[in-house]
């Protein structure tokens, strides 16, 4: 019986429809600034859909996601009803109240501070506060997940936890730790001077204090990816994983190496030293062994697939595959984006190299290409998956989810290769508009252009996507199959207690955070001149 079934279909519903608007907003930003549109003589129009668009993408849709899909893991992988389901609905409700919240405050014009919110830039209070509220709303998630687990253990002594879990609450412990620096940053600096108690602000410090939350938020995107990679695909496509303690080893790495890395994101930040710098540079660099490991592991799983095909030779069993399979496209197309996603990221975490494409389109393109490419098109796949579970529709109509796959893909290389080209020609972010009249942008104008083709292309896919969700009940199913995950090639005979528990790797993650953080934020709290005037927005 999954008991979870209606909280877990409200958080899925709207986080694709407050996804599908926030596309809408992308495809438009990318018109408005292209040789295709007259400007609109506005920039405030612009920076408040560029506002609205990234609180989306970044804060609400794959919060909602990952609390929906954690539940359902949750119920589908241990096999028993969600314990705490009254303040499971309690925290969708405050995720809703903020998203609110915040959406109404950056529709009338009083929040165009963009989803990173610098300081000394202010929105109103009632933004910052609608952002707690949705964060406050994923903590809730976040202790349930321990508490799920918790009781199951004492149910079970012994027991392998099951991937999907171990994964689900890696996440959830992750984003506990992530989300940390963001509260701090708004409820001890930025809410103080929004709501007029003082009218400086420690610039320095709250970026440090946001690039604790900064670059971690990704992985905690990703999570849900990753289990879909390990626990979903495999049985997608007829085959066995490769190694079930490879994936415990990837979540638990991601752990301790996704946290202490954020302020690579501030090479050109004066207020941190160089050795900082390199430090946290060199830790950017070990957060490629999850991903490596995880390619390596997916790929060995999808080759084994190939061989109970009847693939034969060093390269038979990729001919082999299920290609007509929408999830053998999906994990290809994913592993693709995030190829060249993650090669951007070795640029970008190089502090010389990073000179070159700091603050250009290149960035643009880098994280589009991991959150939007990678990440987002496996949380379609998720959502696929579940929905017979959900809503005891018949298997969804694979052409049209094919079609939706293909779509972004194509999209979202469309969208992001022209940026990566411009950022190398220097070409800056974050700007309202461009004037391709003049002899030196014009033979660059062709790169936008094809960038906001993309963006139309990748709302199709949206309104594809949210089509398939919708209509997917009126083909309802004489049975449902019970959910399952997928089973290793090899299963072992005993899970070793590190990679069945977390104590050790929370203590890790902890500690080399304060290792890599405590004295930059400690030097800048101590500096009363670092504190700058702060300038609020929408108060004209």
């Amino acid at each position: 019986m999954f008991n979870a079934r209606k909280l877990v279909l409200a958080h899925f519903s709207v986080a694709f429809v407050a996804f599908l608007g926030a596309l809408a907003l992308g495809a438009w930003q990318m018109f408005v600034r292209s040789p295709l549109s007259a400007w609109v003589n506005n920039p405030e129009h612009y920076y408040r859909s560029v506002t609205a668009h990234g609180t989306v993408m970044a804060y609400v849709m794959p919060t909602l996601v990952a609390m929906g899909f954690g539940y359902a893991v949750t119920e589908l992988a241990l096999k028993r009803p969600l314990v705490g389901m009254r303040w499971a609905w309690a925290g969708y409700w405050l995720v809703i109240a903020g998203t609110v919240l915040a959406a109404v405050t950056m529709g009338i014009g009083k929040a165009s501070v963009l989803y990173t919110f610098y300081p000394p830039m202010l929105a109103s209070p009632l933004y910052y506060i609608g952002v707690v509220l949705v964060v406050v709303g994923s903590w809730i998630w976040v202790a349930l997940m321990s508490i799920n687990l918790r009781a199951w253990k004492k149910d079970n002594p012994g027991v392998a936890v099951p991937l999907a879990m171990f994964g689900n609450v890696a996440g959830a412990y992750l984003w506990a730790w992530t989300s940390l620096g963001a509260a701090i940053e708004v409820l001890v600096l930025i809410l103080p001077a929004s709501l007029g108690l003082t009218d400086t602000i420690n610039a320095g410090l709250a970026r440090v204090f946001f690039s604790w939350t900064l670059h971690a938020i990704v992985y905690f995107w990703l999570m849900p990816t990753y289990i879909v990679f390990y626990t979903i695909v495999p049985r997608a496509i007829g085959s066995r994983l490769y190694s079930d303690t490879m994936g415990r080893v990837a979540f638990v790495l991601f752990l301790v190496f996704s946290m202490p890395i954020g302020i690579h994101h501030l090479f050109a930040d004066p207020q941190v030293g160089a050795g900082f710098k390199f430090v946290h540079a060199a830790m950017t660099a070990m957060v490629s062994v999850p991903t490596l490991l995880t390619v390596f592991t997916i790929v060995a799983s999808v080759e084994i697939a190939g061989r109970l095909r009847g693939g034969r030779g060093p390269f038979g069993w990729v001919k082999a595959l299920p290609w007509d399979n929408p999830m053998m496209l999906a994990v290809t197309f994913s592993f693709v984006m995030l190829g060249f996603g993650g090669a951007g990221g070795i640029i970008n975490m190089s502090m010389q190299l990073n000179e070159t494409v700091h603050n250009t389109q290149w960035v643009t393109g880098h994280f589009h290409l991991i959150f939007g490419g990678a990440i987002v098109l496996m949380y379609f796949m998720a959502a696929y998956e579940l929905w017979p579970q959900l809503t005891g529709c018949a298997p969804l109509p694979a052409k049209l989810v094919k079609a939706q796959v293909w779509s972004w893909f194509i999209g979202m290389m469309v969208l992001s290769m022209p940026w990566h080209l411009v950022g190398l020609l220097g070409a800056p972010r974050r700007m309202a508009y461009y004037d391709y009249t003049h002899p030196a942008l014009q033979p660059q104008a062709w790169t936008v252009t094809m960038s906001a083709i993309g963006g139309f292309i990748l709302l199709v896919s949206g309104i594809l996507l949210v089509y398939i969700l919708a209509t997917a009940s009126k083909r309802r199913a004489t049975v449902v199959e019970p959910f399952t995950f997928s089973r290793a090639a090899h299963p072992a005979a005993r899970t070793p207690a590190a990679l069945n528990s977390f104590g050790l790797w929370i203590a890790m993650m902890i500690g080399l955070t304060v290792v890599n953080y405590g004295y930059p934020i400690v030097q800048l709290a101590s500096l009363k001149e670092a504190s700058v005037p702060v300038i609020p927005i929408g108060s004209r």
